[in-house]
């Protein structure tokens, strides 16, 4: 079997086989990195997410927000919405599409940050008309919230207050003030008096779920010796086949056939 083997037509299909294998082990190891940093994400959420807010100049800066250390923090601010609501395109929420709905939140040391208050579902009169939105509340007003990165743009034009991404340039120039590298996605809002102003839907709680991955990755893993046990198989039976004095298999013989007799 192993002279067999070393023929070209065998090395070839081994070198096959090998590759395959080589592949099956990289997407196997490309699935689990997958699964691995969902585990991570799902562990930065339980430790965030339900924790006691923070204020939120310890977490938001004028630099990026640190994906694995600060992502969905929870934290307080004070301050007055300043400037028109944005509305963001195509954004779904329970397996529907709307808008998110940004305002600018001016703190007392003169910095903004972006407010996502939450979710309107697009007008029932078409895309041409913008749907009923709740007013920000005026005055001051304290937010508490979830710290999520700023998105990359999408550079489209789209009509004024209106953007297609949460992304620092699009906010910056609609709202025509610099922001904080970060927003915060609403939990509660609360005016002096502990008063609880009208804001649009809530955004669903974030994905938790860990996908197939780990399952894709070991079913690459456990198929890396499909084509090493495909090369055995075919050698084998192919010396078999040349054999001459392998008896031959007794045809079988139908019941009908046997009634012709």
């Amino acid at each position: 079997m192993f002279r067999r083997l070393f023929t070209p037509r065998w090395m070839g299909a081994l070198a096959l086989a090998v590759l395959y294998a080589v592949l099956g082990y990289h997407l196997g190891q490309w699935q689990y990195g997958r699964h691995e940093f969902k585990v991570e994400r799902n562990a930065l959420l339980d430790a965030h997410y339900r924790a006691d807010p923070v204020p939120v100049s310890e977490v938001l800066t004028t630099r990026p927000v640190n994906r694995a250390a600060d992502d969905w923090t929870k934290v307080t601010a004070s301050g007055t919405y300043a400037g028109e609501q944005l509305l963001v395109r195509n954004r779904p929420n329970n397996g529907v599409f709307g808008y998110e709905v940004l305002a600018p939140l001016r703190m007392a040391d003169g910095t903004t940050v972006v407010v996502d208050r939450g979710w309107v579902e697009n007008s029932a009169r078409g895309a041409a008309v913008l749907p009923d939105i709740p007013a920000a509340p005026q005055g001051q007003v304290t937010v508490v919230g979830w710290v999520r990165p700023l998105e990359n743009t999408d550079r489209k034009k789209l009509p004024a207050g209106q953007v297609a991404s949460i992304s620092l340039p699009d906010v910056e120039r609609a709202w025509e003030t610099t922001v904080l590298d970060g927003y915060l996605v609403l939990d509660s809002e609360a005016l002096p008096g502990g008063a609880t102003p009208a804001r649009p839907a809530p955004l669903a709680d974030p994905d938790r779920s860990l996908g197939p991955h780990q399952a894709y990755a070991f079913q690459w893993w456990l198929s890396m010796p499909v084509g090493l046990l495909l090369i055995w198989l075919g050698l084998r039976r192919e010396l078999r086949d040349e054999q001459p004095e392998r008896p031959s298999k007794p045809k079988k013989v139908r019941i009908w056939d046997e009634e012709d007799y």
